[in-house]
């Protein structure tokens, strides 16, 4: 008897503003979110902001040299305490001027110490969790959940074997692309690569061995999914790679869920994907690129750009046809094609991946 076919997801889970918002107070506040590259605040008093799940958030760097992650709002009357980037040396709320210390704790206030009973030392900004991935700050709005080493076992130390510099490397490249889709839809792109030789030439023709790849789940049931391929031969290669060096000659991608990706391009070439969702119908991904103290390297920068006007480009083009099409009358999810001897045209991952968004959201 032939195994029941695996649909994919109503149009619904990626169209229904309700469960856009249902996501942003369950699935993208109690998980693993990536914040910022701690090169990006390496001086003490050094902060910068960002938003996580529509929480205003600010990363700090102490005088202990330790950073921490705070809620952006005053104790007082819930004005944000900062915008942008920037070092300072106490934390000071624009609007009545209370002041923080660079640990959260509140030092001072306009007229406070004539408050019969006021004691500082019971007021602080409200931290966040936060862990060093590898020079990579990662947060997560529950204070209960498990460490990133239980979400993605094995996956650290992997990335250092594959990229043993990587607490040497630092933004060269950063590269903002609004999408018009769900974040799932894009997520969901990048999770299979089923589509590759058909839409991404110089990807599957310049870098990466089609024929090769595959995409697995974790086998203990970790939320990452290992991307994995061979190279192509170096004349076939679109930039030079130095294939004495261990692991020059693979490719591997480690998807963390939800939103967030390392790769390792042949030649122990570090990038990322980050996602953000900004509404239930559109999100913004960036693309970064790293080398040793963020120094310029044209191979690294003309793989960028090769990367930013082939595979971005047509990625992009993709995922908003699908967005504009699960709103068609005529849509009727088909079945996966799951191959059991996966592979480059098998869509295991895909069967995983939407496992995971049923049950964030169901």
């Amino acid at each position: 008897m032939n195994a029941p076919l695996t649909h994919s997801l109503d149009a619904r889970y990626y169209t229904d503003p309700a469960i856009y918002e249902n996501e942003m107070r369950g699935l993208l506040s109690r998980s693993w979110q990536y914040a910022l590259h701690l090169s990006q605040i390496p001086n003490v008093g050094d902060y910068q902001a960002f938003t996580i799940a529509d929480q205003s958030l600010f990363a700090i760097r102490g005088r202990d040299k330790v950073v921490r992650v705070f809620y952006n709002v005053c104790q007082h009357r819930a004005h944000e305490m900062v915008t942008g980037a920037g070092n300072t040396r106490v934390v000071v709320c624009p609007y009545h001027a209370w002041t923080y210390e660079l640990t959260g704790g509140l030092r001072a206030g306009p007229n406070i110490k004539s408050v019969p009973g006021f004691d500082t030392s019971e007021i602080c900004l409200t931290e966040v969790r936060s862990e060093d991935f590898h020079g990579f700050l990662f947060v997560n709005l529950d204070d209960d959940a498990a460490p990133m080493d239980d979400w993605y076992p094995g996956v650290r130390a992997e990335i250092a074997d594959y990229v043993p510099h990587i607490r040497d490397l630092a933004p060269l490249e950063w590269v903002e692309c609004p999408e018009k889709c769900n974040w799932k839809v894009s997520v969901e792109n990048y999770s299979e690569c089923y589509h590759c030789p058909m839409n991404h030439a110089t990807f599957a023709e310049g870098v990466i061995k089609p024929e090769t790849y595959d995409i697995q789940p974790d086998a203990g049931g970790g939320y990452v999914l290992r991307h994995v391929t061979e190279c192509q031969p170096p004349e076939k290669m679109t930039y030079p790679i130095d294939l004495s060096v261990p692991h020059a000659g693979d490719y591997q991608s480690w998807f963390l869920w939800p939103m967030f990706s390392f790769q390792c391009y042949p030649g122990n070439v570090l990038n990322t994907y980050h996602w953000r969702a900004d509404s239930h119908d559109t999100c913004t991904v960036w693309r970064g690129w790293f080398t040793v103290d963020g120094a310029e390297d044209p191979v690294i920068r003309g793989l960028a750009v090769q990367d930013r006007e082939t595979t971005v480009a047509e990625d992009i083009r993709l995922v908003e046809s699908v967005q504009r099409g699960l709103k068609s009358k005529g849509y009727k999810p088909g079945p996966l094609v799951v191959d059991p001897n996966c592979g480059v045209s098998s869509e295991h991952s895909i069967k995983t991946l939407q496992q995971w968004m049923r049950e964030a959201v169901d």
